[in-house]
């Protein structure tokens, strides 16, 4: 029975845990940390689990609950888990953060792009980045997880094998990134209001998102030189989904049979990922729900360009669900054990 402890549980994706971690049985929460409910049911908070959980929430006391928990999943905002994490806590259980603290490895780009001093630098090489399907080898052994932006893991998914293989010019990539509200997180803003979203569509963050280092910083290593990109996310007003479009140009003549031979290379013994026929294209209903990446691509040859596109739950692949996944990794289980949902549909 693995022991977890979730430090932000009242948070979008720090419930989406909670619904994914509740139907395993070797799996026992023991903590489910949020601030802002302190004492109250969790059940309370979320009715979805009603019956299933019990226990109130408790403070966010990261060392406490190292005593007790075998791996801790931090769902909190940026600078939290940089700022409680320890070495004697490191020694005594394993740390699975989803925010940004570890994900960026050089610490004055991280500063740079986020706006805070980083706490801890001192464990930004140790961390893994938490990607499985690049880093699986790696995550196997470690004490600390930087798991992925959700933009991020979409939109590296689908352009990688490309990068990798040199057969687009890797500083010619445009991302243009739609997301539902939930990426925005639970806590009330005016521009995630029902009425700020509903019916409408806006890019945020433009030439100044903070995922955007992320995507090239790992892309850099798929192409083994520095990558600069343009990145653009969008809001839509549904609750769940990522959906990238991403362009390059290409380094040489290509047929479709050949992306599609590459995409295979590096996916058809990926569980999660699908890579779809030529002329499909991904849709964010067919993932909902799930872990799964569905990828996709269409090449424009009066442009000499390839449109590579990419659709995943932004709160399960994108954040959730691929905790769980580097989770079953670090304690040598089936990588998709409690995590083969069926997308959702209608």
């Amino acid at each position: 029975m693995i022991k977890v402890g979730i430090i932000g549980a009242t948070g979008y994706a720090g419930a989406e845990l909670v619904r994914l971690l509740l139907q395993r049985e070797d799996v026992e929460i023991v903590w489910y940390g949020s601030r802002s409910y302190v004492g109250e049911d969790f059940a309370s908070i979320y009715r979805n689990v009603a019956h299933l959980v019990e226990q109130p929430c408790s403070d966010d006391d990261m060392a406490e609950l190292s005593k007790i928990a075998d791996v801790i999943f931090t769902a909190t905002p940026q600078g939290f888990c940089a700022s409680q994490v320890t070495e004697e806590i490191l020694s005594r259980t394993k740390i699975i953060d989803l925010s940004a603290d570890f994900r960026i490895k050089d610490v004055d780009t991280y500063e740079q792009w986020y706006k805070i001093k980083h706490p801890t630098p001192q464990f930004i090489e140790e961390a893994v980045y938490g990607l499985p399907e690049i880093n699986r080898e790696k995550i196997k052994t470690a004490r600390l997880i930087a798991n992925p932006g959700c933009y991020p893991t979409c939109s590296f998914l689908t352009v990688y094998p490309m990068v990798k293989e040199g057969l687009i010019d890797p500083n010619t990539i445009i991302i243009d990134a739609k997301s539902g509200t939930s990426g925005a997180g639970r806590s009330a803003k005016v521009p995630s209001l029902y009425c700020e979203v509903n019916e409408s569509m806006k890019p945020y963050g433009v030439a100044t998102h903070r995922h955007t280092p992320e995507i090239e910083e790992q892309l850099g290593y798929a192409a083994g030189k520095p990558v600069t990109i343009s990145f653009t996310p969008h809001l839509v007003p549904m609750n769940r989904g990522i959906l990238a479009t991403a362009y390059g140009t290409l380094t040489k003549p290509v047929t479709a049979e050949e992306v599609k031979a590459v995409y295979d290379k590096y996916y058809q013994n990926e569980y999660f990922v699908r890579v779809m026929a030529p002329g499909m294209v991904p849709q964010t209903r067919w993932v909902e729900g799930s872990n799964f990446v569905d990828v996709a691509f269409q090449i424009d040859p009066r442009t000499n360009r390839i449109v590579m596109m990419g659709a995943i739950d932004n709160m399960v692949k994108g954040a959730a669900g691929q905790a769980m996944q580097n989770m079953n990794l670090m304690f040598g289980l089936p990588e998709n054990t409690g995590l083969k949902q069926i997308p959702v549909f209608p």
